[in-house]
């Protein structure tokens, strides 16, 4: 029997297990597989802003910085999804699946909170460039390597760099997944603010620690790996976590309608 925790107007699951880790993964593969169109043109943005980024950084003689932004990148991630979120709903629930059904849910139900947090999500990108860059500020001073050259991951102070730098992106990682993995489908599929969304959200991770941490690091190695040739991984392994994100949140809210 299923074991819920009352959160706001919402009873949220305790019991989550690996198994509906591999079930949303399974659910997810076949969201994908029965409307792939949507998923590569939310991955194409998302792979095309990548690209870019990756291109302006080279041209401006900023190399070193694209560490810090491919780390950053998947915090954006969430928010490319909401698309998603809303093709998998349509097909849950038995409605057509049509473009213009699915970009709307980029505005959510007309009450601007996917807005708000889609502000959310890019001023944390922001505030994680920051951070990044005093980091960066810091151990460049020490190792005498300019900042457009790779070459100070070579040297003591940048390997320090990447290991502070990665500590501290990774707590800033977590914190803003607890606050958007279930709060995001949320705002998808219910009339509720974000503040509640969210509440929604960091309960689950707080009540299923375990499981939704081994989520956490499949869903950031799965998106680092497809970075890697060019971001075109990321073409399928976006959509196919964005639906499988979407299942996992009805098997976290799905007796409470």
């Amino acid at each position: 029997m299923a074991t819920k925790a009352q959160v706001a107007p919402v009873a949220v699951a305790r019991d989550l297990t690996v198994a509906d880790l591999r079930a949303a993964m399974a659910a997810g593969w076949r969201d994908f597989a029965a409307a792939p169109l949507f998923g590569l043109f939310f991955a194409g943005i998302y792979v095309g802003g990548g690209l870019f980024l990756a291109y302006a950084l080279l041209a401006w003689g900023e190399a070193t910085w694209l560490i810090p932004a491919a780390a950053g990148f998947p915090l954006i991630a969430p928010f490319i999804a909401v698309g998603l979120y809303e093709v998998s709903r349509r097909r849950e629930a038995g409605l057509p699946i049509q473009w213009r059904a699915v970009l709307g849910a980029l505005r959510g139900r007309g009450d601007e909170q996917i807005v708000s947090m889609g502000v959310i999500v890019f001023v944390a990108f922001g505030f994680w460039l920051m951070v990044a860059h005093g980091i960066f500020a810091i151990f460049l001073a020490e190792s005498g390597v300019g900042s457009e050259s790779l070459e100070i991951f070579q040297t003591g102070a940048g390997l320090a760099m990447l290991l502070v730098g990665s500590a501290v992106g990774g707590l800033m990682a977590l914190a803003f997944y607890a606050i958007t993995v279930m709060s995001l489908p949320m705002l998808v599929d219910r009339e509720v603010d974000f503040l509640t969304a969210i509440i929604v959200s960091l309960a689950t991770v707080r009540s299923n620690k375990r499981v939704m941490l081994i989520w956490a690091v499949l869903i950031g190695a799965t998106l680092f790996v497809a970075m890697v040739p060019l971001f075109l991984g990321l073409l399928v392994a976006l959509p196919v976590l964005g639906h499988a994100t979407w299942h996992l949140y009805r098997r976290v809210v799905g007796a409470s309608q």
